[in-house]
Formats: structure tokens, sequence, C-alpha cells
């Protein structure tokens, strides 16, 4: 595959180095335009890509090309690609909101469109991504997005519709782990550990539960019940929780996230 990106921000140097790390493309098979040239000599100097600062060059030398720009330049960058895209090119995009009918308006019928959603965990490649397919996208199309997305983590194809939920989900998510990380070290701070070990100790924590979860394939209840003993500890520490509507709240910022991602695509 020939791989473009329009942006070379931190998401797509993570994808970039997904795609590399995972021999799904070479180095000369990618190309980035990036309009900041301090930013643009980085990625050309960091990961041996062709950078450029012309769009139409990314449009000419690829058949893939993500779209990793901010929402509010969409219009504008499509709008100068138009004339040098065709069905060749399969268009993804990562820009948080903008719904597949305003990306396809701005291009020929014939050209692909798959829309993303991926979190910040793409940085260390274990995002947790969704996506949904334009009119024109194939069963290749697909497939080709999937295995782009396994490069940084796990993904699921999904109707469109559902993206506002996966923003609120593994979207905003992210940020409630770290919120919780950040809690539970608080917590070993308090009981008398030296910061640095508890902000380890709360971050490893997490991490092994959700690899629990992957691994494993069991119901989280399942494994929390496991850790959790007779009259021990982690019962009397789930009882805080649930005194204070630990997992009610969670449900409703997720929810909240996905309400106000609805709100922002009508815009």
């Amino acid at each position: 595959m020939k791989i473009g990106f329009i942006g070379a921000g931190n998401m797509a140097e993570a994808f970039m180095k997904g795609l590399l790390s995972s021999k799904l493309a070479k180095v000369e098979d990618i190309i980035a335009s990036e309009v900041v040239p301090e930013r643009r000599e980085f990625i050309g100097r960091s990961l041996g890509v062709r950078v450029t600062a012309s769009n139409a060059d990314v449009a000419k030398a690829s058949e893939v090309i993500i779209l990793a720009v901010k929402p509010q330049h969409v219009a504008v960058v499509l709008g100068d690609m138009k004339p040098f895209l065709s069905g060749a090119h399969l268009i993804i995009s990562i820009a948080a909101g903008v719904k597949i009918a305003a990306i396809e308006q701005h291009l020929d019928p014939a050209v692909r469109v798959v829309r993303v959603m991926p979190n910040n965990a793409c940085l260390v490649g274990e995002s947790a991504s969704a996506f949904a397919s334009g009119k024109a996208a194939t069963k290749a199309d697909k497939e080709t997005v999937q295995k782009v997305l396994e490069s940084v983590g796990i993904a699921y194809h999904v109707e469109e519709k559902l993206l506002d939920a996966v923003t609120g989900l593994s979207g905003s998510g992210p940020a409630y782990c770290y919120m919780m990380i950040e809690a539970m070290a608080d917590g070993g701070v308090l009981a008398g550990l030296p910061r640095d070990v508890a902000t380890m100790l709360a971050a490893q924590t997490l991490l092994g539960s959700a690899k629990a979860v992957l691994e494993t394939k069991r119901h989280p209840g399942e494994l929390k019940d496991m850790v959790a003993s007779p009259a021990g500890t982690t019962i009397e520490g789930i009882r805080v929780l649930e005194e204070g509507g630990f997992r009610g709240m969670v449900i409703d910022a997720v929810e909240a996230g996905a309400r106000r991602s609805a709100e922002l695509g009508a815009k």
C-alpha cells in the first residue's frame, strides 16, 4: 500500500510508527504533508518517511490517505485536494466529529471514505478504535482499515450512528482511566507509599486488570469476584465505592460524552 497522511501531528505519527513496526508499510511507502516546517522536518528525520508541504503531493503518491487534520480544516483541505482524488483513493478520516456525509460532499462520489474514532492510546500502540464506512467503501476497504487500525491496537466496524457512543466510551475513556490512576495513587500516598511508587503500582494495576479481561475473555464481574474474598479488604473497598455511586457515575460520564459528541456533530 502507498499510504499518505494529511497532517503529521501526534496521532498521525503514532499511525506511521504502527504501520512501520507491523510491516504493513515500508518507509518508502509513506508520505506525509504538514504545514508546520519544524514538525515536517522532525517527522522526516525521525521516521525517514517522505514529507512535503503539499497535500496534492500526497494525493498523487498515495492509494490510501489518512486525514489527520483538525475538524475545522477538513472542508478546506478536501476542497484543495478534490482535483487530485478519484475512485482509486481510499480516504480514512480521524477528524473527530466530522461525519461521512460532510466529507463525501467535498469529493467525487467515487472516492471511498471511512470514518475512524481512535483514542490517544494509539500513541503507545494500544488504541481502542471503531470505524464506519461511506457509500462507496468496499469490503476490501474495510479489511484495509481493520489492518491499519490493528497496527496501533484493536478495532471494530460499526454503524456511523454508533460512533458517538464510541466517542463517549473509548474516545473519552482514557481521561477517566488517568483520573482513576491518579486517585488510586493518592490513596496509596495517604496510606504511606511514596508518590512515584504509588503511581506506578496504580498504573500497572489498571494495565494488568485490562489485560486479564482481554486475554481471559471472562466477564469483569467474575474477575472482580475472584479478588473480593469474604470479609476481606477488597470487598470493604468495593462497599465504599458503591456507597459513593462509583459505577453509576462512570456510566453517566460515558453517556454524557456520547451525548456531547452527538451535539457537536450536529453543528
